[in-house]
C-alpha cells in the first residue's frame, strides 16, 4: 500500500498489479476516512440551501486538499509504472482524455498480467517469486 510513497519520483521501471491497486485501495481509504469524518462533525447539514460548516469541517477539507495534492505524483508514477508493467508507454495514459472509451482501456492495462520476463521497461518485478497458474 504504502510502497507508491517510498517510490515517490520514480516514474520508470514497472509495477505489478498488487502495488497499484493496493495504492488505489489506500488512497480510497483515507478519502473515505476523511468523508466520514467530515460528515460527523457536521458537514452535511444544509441550512437555508447552503451547506452549513463549521471551522472544523473547513479544516478536514483543507486536509483532504493537501492530501490530494500530496498525492498527485505518486499516482502518476504508479500508474506510469503499472503501464510500463503491461508494456505500453506512459503516454498511454492520455486516452483517459476520451469519455467512457478511453477510461475502459486503462482500466483494462490495470487489470491484465504484466509481460512475462523483462521487457522494454526493465525486468519483471514478479522475479524471484513464484508465478501463478
Amino acid at each position: 500500500m504504502l510502497m507508491p510513497y517510498r517510490r515517490y519520483f520514480e516514474f520508470s521501471g514497472r509495477s505489478r498489479r498488487k502495488e497499484y491497486w493496493m495504492f488505489a485501495l489506500f488512497n480510497f481509504l483515507v478519502y473515505l476516512a476523511f468523508m466520514v469524518l467530515m460528515f460527523a462533525l457536521g458537514g452535511s447539514m444544509q441550512y437555508n440551501g447552503e451547506a452549513a460548516m463549521g471551522p472544523l469541517v473547513s479544516v478536514v477539507m483543507i486536509a483532504m486538499f493537501i492530501w490530494a495534492i500530496a498525492t498527485i505524483i505518486p499516482s502518476l508514477a504508479v500508474t506510469f509504472r503499472r503501464l510500463h508493467d503491461t508494456d505500453h508507454s506512459a503516454w498511454w495514459i492520455l486516452i483517459g482524455l476520451v469519455p467512457i472509451i478511453g477510461g475502459l482501456v486503462l482500466l483494462y492495462f490495470y487489470l491484465i498480467e504484466g509481460t512475462h520476463g523483462a521487457n522494454r521497461f526493465g525486468p519483471d518485478p514478479k522475479e524471484g517469486e513464484a508465478r501463478g497458474v
